[in-house]
């Protein structure tokens, strides 16, 4: 039997990795919707590929303009995923991949919870801002979560059948980005061209840019917190450029897990979707050269100042993630549209958090989705005003 699969932001990166494996596996699969904000040519290419039973089509004016283009193919068009669940989802399907990115997929991803016996969710900033809602509805549905960042699926199997009180460290590795060999002082000078040339991952450039600054591994790491319910002192970071290490768990009785694989998003992707069952990924050879070049080391945290960050994070959900994540947003985007340098990104950062409206939100817990929407709103145009005169 066909599994039922769907996908919630197909045109993005995760979504296009989903995608291919798709593609390579068709016979496994009767694709039920795909998603997107505004690439209309990447959804009908995908849709004409892999014909699936709807499409959405976020974006108002994209789907009043396009949705012709699919109801001549005999795709049915939605502009929310809510109009398309009263229309076409009967009984759950077998698997979801929530891979939106931003807190605009928040609302879609708590949605489509209770619509799915499967959901993976690969957006960071849903879990970090809101996990403690979303694990309510995941429980209240009875629905498995599947994480799917290489670093949190890598923990998951590690921890498979082991009770977390065994668990005495957990090590999430950082390639370190384009700039670790930099010195502090040649920081100034960085181009957003040199902040996205990631050395090892093909991402887009928001992601690259807090890869660069290693603030997406702050997320990881909160993220990993909120999942697994592990205390957030027990989580390290750990610089390994090669990226072919993913997580390490060390266990109270002495015995260290690694999980490692290539630089390939598709490899816990694959992994999510099948399972337990057998199936064959590649037929590549375990890397020896990485393997011996292993090169571990522990986090400049003068370089990357960021890290410090989570030493005020708790092990709950509070507002103040949100007011984390939007700002480090508004900041990025500052940068990449160059209205401020490199360094300003955590430099505003910090003084950001420190100001006593987002500071004290280190003691609020989010109560619902709409309350954090709105912060996240409020932070961004107050980062902006900071940032901007």
């Amino acid at each position: 039997m066909k599994k039922k699969i769907a996908i919630l932001g197909s045109t993005g990166s995760i979504g296009n990795n989903t995608i291919k494996i798709i593609e390579n596996n068709k016979k496994d699969f009767e694709v039920i919707f795909l998603s997107t904000n505004t690439n209309i040519k990447k959804l009908y290419d995908q849709s004409v590929k892999l014909k699936p039973k709807a499409v959405i089509i976020f974006n108002q004016e994209k789907f009043i303009k396009y949705k012709e283009k699919f109801i001549k193919k005999k795709i049915r068009v939605f502009s929310s995923f809510n109009e398309l669940k009263r229309s076409i989802i009967r009984k759950k399907i077998d698997y979801i991949m929530c891979a939106i990115s931003g807190l605009e997929g928040l609302d879609s991803t708590i949605n489509c919870i209770n619509s799915t016996k499967n959901i993976a969710i690969a957006n960071k900033e849903s879990i970090v801002c809101a996990w403690s809602i979303i694990e309510k509805k995941l429980i209240k549905n009875k629905t498995n979560f599947i994480p799917v960042d290489s670093e949190h699926f890598s923990i998951w199997s590690l921890l498979k059948n082991e009770h977390i009180n065994k668990v005495d460290k957990i090590y999430i590795t950082a390639s370190g980005g384009p700039f670790l060999n930099y010195k502090i002082s040649k920081l100034k000078y960085v181009t957003l061209k040199q902040a996205i040339n990631h050395p090892n991952w093909k991402m887009g450039k928001k992601i690259s840019v807090d890869s660069a600054t290693l603030m997406n591994k702050v997320f990881e790491v909160i993220e990993a917190q909120r999942i697994f319910n592990i205390d957030i002192k027990k989580f390290e970071i750990l610089i390994h450029p090669n990226s072919y290490i993913h997580s390490i768990v060390k266990f109270i009785n002495g015995q260290i897990k690694i999980l490692a694989h290539d630089t390939d998003m598709k490899i816990p992707i694959f992994n999510s979707i099948y399972q337990n069952q057998i199936k064959k990924f590649d037929n590549k050879k375990v890397n020896i050269n990485l393997l011996n070049k292993l090169n571990l080391k522990y986090v400049d945290l003068k370089k990357f100042s960021n890290i410090k960050i989570l030493k005020k994070i708790k092990n709950y959900n509070t507002l103040y993630e949100t007011a984390l994540i939007s700002a480090n947003d508004e900041l990025v985007d500052l940068f990449i549209k160059n209205k401020i340098k490199f360094l300003d990104i955590s430099r505003n950062l910090n003084k950001i958090l420190k100001t006593k409206t987002f500071a004290q939100l280190i003691n609020q817990k989010p109560q619902h989705i709409k309350e954090i929407l709105h912060l996240s709103k409020e932070v961004r145009l107050k980062t902006r005003n900071l940032c901007i005169k």
